[in-house]
């Protein structure tokens, strides 16, 4: 009898749908792939932003100055980082719900790694934006405006959670590359280039690596289009399926489990 347990019974299917090929199909998987690319391209909206209004200077002050010049392209970066953090956490709870995840195929610890990267980088954007609504526009306002404390207060916290979303982000990956070998296939091959990709992500806190900070940050950009795309397809969970050795045309891993249980029986 509980060979005939149907998929719809098992709480494991609420975020799966078989499709016609009957192959595993995970909504939440989709989902969580859709905010990985979305994650991926305000990022760069938000990193070219920042680049083109030139605000990354040596003192705050020169910082404010380049900032009151390019209002609306920093204030548009801190927005798209603002978005960002959004869909980065969005992302999280989405691979929460997978039944990858629900199923401890893979840790829980990258998406929660991942949620709070999102709020790290969403605080981030926060006061972005708020240093380009507030810094004045007239050039011998800005010293005074400079020397106040919640000025220094969210420059410091904007430079801060920055660096700490970015790293949290990357330990994220490097957890992931583990489970990455472990499936096997494409993601076994791309293990090894998660786990590079998050310790030279850890080197954001040197200011003299400012080479691996370009590299590392494009590489994270390329791993969350390669990650997201491969959610999207299907391709994360048809490495993971056979984990528990299901057929390629099976149905919902549970169904396994209920067989296994009826066997041993």
């Amino acid at each position: 009898m509980v060979d005939d347990v149907r998929p719809a019974q098992s709480s494991d299917t609420r975020s799966r749908v078989p499709s016609e090929s009957g192959r595993t199909r995970d909504n939440a998987a989709r989902a969580a792939g859709t905010f990985l690319l979305l994650t991926a391209l305000t990022t760069l909206a938000a990193v070219a932003a920042r680049v083109s209004a030139d605000a990354d200077q040596a003192t705050l002050v020169e910082s404010l100055v380049a900032i009151s010049e390019n209002r609306a392209l920093y204030g548009a970066g801190g927005a798209a980082r603002i978005v960002s953090g959004i869909t980065l956490i969005a992302a999280a709870w989405f691979l929460l719900q997978t039944w990858i995840i629900r199923l401890r195929l893979g840790a829980p610890v990258v998406p929660i790694l991942f949620a709070a990267s999102g709020l790290f980088t969403l605080v981030s954007g926060v006061c972005a934006v708020w240093l380009a609504v507030s810094v004045p526009d007239a050039a011998v306002t800005i010293n005074a405006f400079a020397g106040t404390t919640s000025t220094e207060v969210a420059a410091e916290l904007r430079w801060l959670t920055g660096k700490i979303g970015f790293a949290i982000a990357g330990l994220a990956l490097v957890v992931a590359a583990r489970y990455q070998w472990k499936a096997g296939g494409t993601l076994r091959r791309i293990s090894p280039v998660s786990a590079i990709i998050g310790i030279s992500m850890q080197f954001i806190w040197i200011d003299a690596a400012t080479l691996v900070h370009r590299v590392s940050g494009i590489a994270f950009f390329l791993w969350l289009v390669a990650i997201g795309a491969m959610l999207c397809i299907g391709r994360v969970e048809r490495h993971f399926a056979p984990m528990l050795h299901l057929p390629s045309e099976s149905g919902a891993p549970e169904d396994q489990q209920h067989h296994n249980g009826g066997a041993g029986k």
